[in-house]
Order: C-alpha cells, then structure tokens, then sequence
C-alpha cells in the first residue's frame, strides 16, 4: 500500500462533515502569472514574497514516471526560487535559477523544487524527486541535488544541506517499498523538519545535517497511506501537518493532524477534508486548507475524484467551516501575507501559466 500513498502525490500534482455555505464573495487579485509549474510559497521575514518553481526540465536524460503507465519525465536545470513583485504590482523575479527539474512531455512537473521556509532571511528549498532514489543515479550527475534540502543565503548563494531521500533508504520508516518525495518542510530553529509524502513520516534534519524520523504517520482506517503533503508550526508551538491520502482520493476522508512538537504524540486536529496538499495555520488558530480534487465517491473506479478541482477552505476556531475560493485548478501553495490577506499558487502543473493569487479574507467571527 505504501507505493500507492506514493502515486497519489504524482497523480495529484502531475494530472467534506458538509462544509458550510460559500463565504461572501471575496476580493482576488492575479499578482503574478507566467510562472513554470509554482508548489510552494512563503512570506520573508522582510515581507517579501517566494514562490519555488519546479520548472520545465529539459532535453534529458529521462527517466520513468512511477506513476503507471510509466512515462518519461526529462531532466533540465530549470527550476528556480522567485520573488514575486512588491506592492501589488504584478510580476516576478527568478532570485535563484538552474536548480534541477523532471518534467513530463505534457509540461506537468513530476520533480524539482517543491517547498520552501524561512529562517531569518535563510531560504530552505525542498526539492522532491518521487520514487526509489537509487534512480536518481539514472540520470547520472544531473540527479545529484533531487530529493536534497538546499540552504539558500539572501544573495540567491545556496549549497546542498541534507539528501532526505536518503533517510528513507537507510531506515524506510513506514515499511514497504523503497519509496520517497520530501515535499513540504518547516524550518525551525537549530532543525528543519520535512513531510515526505512518499515515506509517509516526518524527517527531522538536525543543523549539523543528521536526520531523524521525527514521526511516522498512521495508515487510514482502509489501508490507504495518510502522504503528509505539508507542515507547519501552530501558536501552541504544536506542529499541524496537511494529509493527501492515498488513491482514490476519497472524498471528505483527508485530516489536518496536530503533533507534539518532538514528534511524541500524534492526533487528528480537524477532519473531512478531500486531498489537502498545504496548508496554512493564522495565530488565533484557523485552518486554511488548499485541497487538490473533489474526491472520489462510490461506485469506483467511475466518477473521477477530480483531479486538480481545487478549492480553498477555512475552519474557524470553534466555529463553522466556509469555502473561501473555488474554481482553482491544480493549486499547489497557500501562505498567510502580514497584510492579512491569503496568497495562493495556482495552476501549479502548467510549464507556462502558474499563478500566484491574492485573496483578501474578512477575520473569522
């Protein structure tokens, strides 16, 4: 079952209790577009605002998709960390470009950056790969850097940090096959921690570089793998982490879980959500959850889950649940701006049409 966890993440990214009535129409703002397959975004701690681009890879080499039916995705230095223009002035700038990027012959990103957090002005850049990481040696010198967290300085000078990928070759937490996609990391001080959707745990990287599975997710009540896609630190210090699930992306069976911040104990926060790829927590404690398909219902395998049908949605502390914005496809990143308004990446496995949304949000009642 651990491979499926796996192929849900790729299928996702390459191809609810009811939730209460539409919020009020809200104000959305495109401040930036143009950009290649965008997954992660974050605030500076100077305000300014960064998205990761997994890129358009290139001429090759080209290795198989884990994804069935197995089809190439090639490899070229194009992704890149970008800062996205000040002031609501639409428009972007590639700070760190020629980072690596797999990329299949639809233009949808299979590897390559995937996240980013902050540390002071310290970028950590995630780059997710996906799969057995002994391929990475298939494409030869150019596999180098995926499944690695790079350690970015302000002057876009970045060096290789920590091969996660390979704690799950050494130590395979989860059990099962070789499988790994780190795909969203939080960095904290003196430790990043990273959600590896495809070893289904969270791995500690310690800041002499040493890694920990800090913890393993369980499994979901029929089996399927939980696929931690994101995770983020709460008021409470508590560490709230953003479940996929495995296929076929059930509907309304995805959790926010809250985990000690050591990794102790682990609880379902807040559940029914379908497919939640990131995921943001304010200070008073509201969810906001960027879920990535309408879910599958029975019979199976008809309907489709819908794939890519993306939508936005808020819980409150203690109060109702409201669906922010919908009507987004393949959104892949959600970030809280310190001017209170939400950002979002949108169409996130386009090569040429990504997005980054402004949305501005009334305070929760």
């Amino acid at each position: 079952m651990k491979r499926l966890g796996r192929l849900s993440l790729s299928c996702a990214i390459a191809l609810t209790l009811a939730l209460a009535a539409h919020a009020e129409a809200q104000s959305v703002t495109t401040i930036a577009s143009g950009l290649s397959n965008p997954r992660g975004i974050a605030f500076a701690p100077n305000g300014e605002l960064f998205v990761v681009e997994m890129g358009v890879g290139g001429p090759g080499p080209c290795i198989p998709s884990p994804v069935f039916p197995f089809p190439l995705r090639c490899y070229g230095p194009s992704g890149a960390l970008t800062r996205i223009a000040p002031g609501g002035v639409p428009g972007f700038e590639r700070v760190v470009t020629g980072l690596p990027s797999l990329v299949l012959a639809t233009g949808a990103a299979e590897g390559g950056p995937a996240d980013l957090s902050f540390h002071g002005m310290v970028a950590y850049v995630q780059i997710g790969f996906g799969g057995n990481p002994a391929q990475r040696a298939l494409l030869g010198d150019a596999g180098a850097l995926f499944g690695w967290l790079l350690e970015v300085q302000p002057n876009g000078k970045y060096r290789p940090l920590v091969d996660i990928a390979n704690h799950e070759v050494l130590n395979n937490p989860y059990g099962g096959p070789i499988d790994s996609n780190p795909y969203g990391v939080l960095a904290l001080p003196g430790r990043r921690i990273i959600a590896d959707a495809g070893a289904n745990a969270l791995i500690e990287s310690a800041a002499n570089g040493r890694t920990r599975t800090l913890a393993v997710l369980p499994a979901l009540p029929d089996g399927r793998d939980p696929v931690p896609t994101s995770v983020t630190e709460g008021p409470d210090g508590a560490l709230y982490v953003s479940q996929l699930t495995g296929f076929p992306f059930w509907r309304e069976t995805s959790s926010v879980l809250r985990l000690a911040s050591d990794g102790s104990s682990t609880e379902v926060y807040a559940s029914d959500f379908t497919a939640v790829v990131d995921l943001a927590v304010a200070d008073d404690l509201t969810l906001y959850v960027l879920e990535v398909a309408r879910g599958q219902v029975p019979p199976f395998p008809p309907p489709s889950p819908g794939l890519g049908a993306s939508r936005l949605v808020r819980q409150c502390p203690g109060g109702a649940r409201e669906v922010l914005l919908e009507g987004l496809s393949f959104a892949t990143g959600v970030a809280l701006g310190p001017d209170g308004a939400v950002y979002l990446t949108n169409k996130g496995t386009s090569p040429s049409a990504g997005e980054v949304l402004r949305l501005s949000v009334t305070p929760c009642p």
